[in-house]
């Protein structure tokens, strides 16, 4: 048998597949089929590892989830309401001139070079 003819046979004898013995005997003697059924068999390990590893949620999400929820409810009828009229003078006199400035400096400092 060649290497090639065994190829195909490989994922099958990982699963557990019953090879014929000429197959069988050229992978004990071929080093190079060795090595692909034992790269088929981490792979194989490690896709059961990741069918049966998960995350388990903390048992104190709920009430973690819902405490942040409750505060944030506290919070809105408490808080000032941030109006955006309010900082309209802020962002002609200071924002827009500093994204001005954000975007000419790189273009001089360019040109002078």
């Amino acid at each position: 048998m060649q290497c090639e003819d065994v190829a195909r046979l490989l994922p099958a004898t990982v699963e557990g597949t019953p090879v014929d013995l000429a197959a069988q005997t050229h992978i004990e003697s071929c080093l190079r089929c060795q090595a692909e059924l034992a790269r088929y068999r981490r792979m194989l390990r490690a896709l059961q590892q990741l069918r049966t590893r998960f995350l388990e949620p903390s048992p104190s999400l709920l009430a973690q989830t819902l405490a942040v929820l409750g505060v944030l409810t506290w919070g809105r009828r408490r808080l000032p309401v941030l109006r955006a009229d309010r900082y309209a003078e802020f962002a002609w006199v200071v924002l827009i001139p500093l994204s001005v400035c954000q975007a000419l400096v790189p273009a001089l400092v360019d040109l002078t070079r």
